[in-house]
């Protein structure tokens, strides 16, 4: 604890009067005079009798008020004049990690393309945090929603490998990419079919990381790496094409969460597969009506060539389950059915494992990173069989998209002994507290607190 730090007092609005009779009276009357009452989010900043400030007031509501919302205190933190500040009592373990975090997150900004200025307020590490943990965690959001936040102009493919090499460089992990046509040779035909039409400076590639001791439990994570997406031939609308530099979040977020992993030193053998592609138009464009053999062996058809996410993930899944990995994990910005069911801030994951179910859910409720189970749908496998090939890339009727999009990814990772499936957003549409309009990581914080628990840590 630092002497001059101020010190801040979280009251709910229960408990405010009392709080506030407690105060000595100098206080007590500033206070009032503010109208403080306790509700969520309410500042007061009291200062002594030397005009310096002495404590901050924060209202935090009740619980039904909190529920609404998550990082709330990280409104206090741009709120505040610079200086050191600490929590004056202490909250459980969950509500102090997610304040630091919230704090840690206030202080964002996006500054590649225009100066901002930073919240000069820093806040002490709460009794019970991890310091090291805090700003791995930190860290790993904050690449997550730089990657996604660059346009497709500076992050196309060769600058999403680039990234993932300079990470990989930064933790003395093993980097490899497969680059163009030799994507053939590694009959990673569906990667290749969807990237072909960009050319070759922005060639469709595969990117392989490997980092940890070889015996230790195998974790892979794939990620969509469209850096755009314009639709393909089946072309989206310029409205739909707006927030498509967003189509590599889940690339982003697996690089994030790989960041966070390395850095905690987990004990895993993690292996990251990132197809880093663009879905662009030319002449030698996939087309609607076209089938193509995959990595795994199936056929698929293209119905349609939005629906390139899943083409470029089968390739990357078949890969990685090819040497039985414990967990196989992809995340991708895949279906606006996902968004339509659960809105932004909800992503959906899929899993047949109930126990692997059940620790996601547990990680994503300590970690503040809300995810929401849907179900592999067996009795809609067949609308992923057009008859024709073994497998139709986008169903006619646009039921259960998001479903069936997972049982299309399904379908290629078979090997794996546990498989799970995130359908994120990587999106804040509307500015909130700790989260600023544009990229967002999402489930990432979810499955690291997954492994922790699993794994020991």
């Amino acid at each position: 604890m630092t002497e001059r730090s101020t010190p801040i007092h979280l009251l709910e609005a229960a408990d405010a009067e009392a709080a506030l009779s407690a105060l000595p009276a100098p206080a007590q009357a500033w206070a009032r005079l503010q109208g403080f009452t306790g509700a969520l989010g309410q500042v007061v900043q009291i200062p002594d009798a030397d005009g310096a400030l002495s404590l901050v007031l924060f209202g935090w509501g009740d619980a039904r008020a909190r529920a609404r919302g998550r990082f709330h205190i990280a409104s206090l933190a741009a709120a505040l004049p610079g200086g050191s500040y600490r929590l004056a009592a202490p909250l459980t373990p969950d509500d102090a990690a997610e304040a630091a975090l919230a704090w840690e997150l206030s202080r964002y900004r996006f500054t590649r393309y225009r100066a901002a200025n930073t919240p000069a307020a820093v806040l002490e590490t709460p009794e019970g945090v991890d310091p090291a943990r805090l700003a791995a965690i930190a860290d790993g959001t904050r690449l997550t929603r730089d990657l996604i936040n660059t346009p497709a102009e500076d992050m196309g493919p060769a600058e999403i490998e680039a990234a993932l090499r300079n990470l990989a460089a930064a933790h003395g992990a093993e980097m490899s990419a497969i680059v163009g046509d030799d994507l053939l040779a590694a009959r990673l035909t569906l990667i290749h079919a969807v990237g072909r039409a960009s050319g070759p400076a922005r060639a469709p590639r595969l990117l392989d990381m490997r980092w940890g001791a070889a015996d230790a439990p195998k974790i892979t994570l794939v990620g969509k790496g469209v850096a755009f997406d314009t639709g393909g031939l089946s072309i989206k609308p310029a409205g739909s094409m707006a927030l498509m530099k967003k189509d590599m979040g889940g690339a982003a977020n697996v690089i994030g969460l790989a960041a966070m992993i390395m850095a905690l030193k987990l004990p895993v053998r993690l292996r990251v597969l990132i197809p880093a592609l663009e879905n662009s138009i030319a002449g030698n464009a996939f087309r609607p009506g076209d089938i193509f053999p995959s990595r795994a062996g199936l056929t698929v058809e293209i119905n349609n060539t939005d629906a390139e996410g899943r083409l470029a993930l089968a390739d990357a899944l078949a890969v990685g389950q090819e040497e039985a990995p414990d967990l196989l994990v992809s995340m991708a910005t895949l279906t606006g059915a996902a968004r339509v069911a659960l809105g932004p801030d909800l992503p959906p994951f899929y899993t047949d494992d109930d126990a692997l179910a059940a620790d996601i859910a547990a990680g994503a409720a300590r970690a503040r990173d809300p995810l929401w189970r849907m179900p592999f749908w067996d009795p809609y496998e067949d609308l992923i069989e057009p008859g024709i090939a073994d497998l139709d890339n986008a169903p006619a009727g646009g039921m259960a998209g998001s479903v069936t999009a997972a049982l299309f990814l399904r379908r290629f990772a078979g090997g794996a002994k546990r498989f799970a499936h995130f359908d994120i957003y990587g999106w804040v549409p509307v500015p909130k507290p700790g989260r600023p309009k544009g990229g967002e990581m999402q489930g990432a914080r979810a499955l690291l607190a997954m492994l922790e628990h699993r794994f020991g840590v």
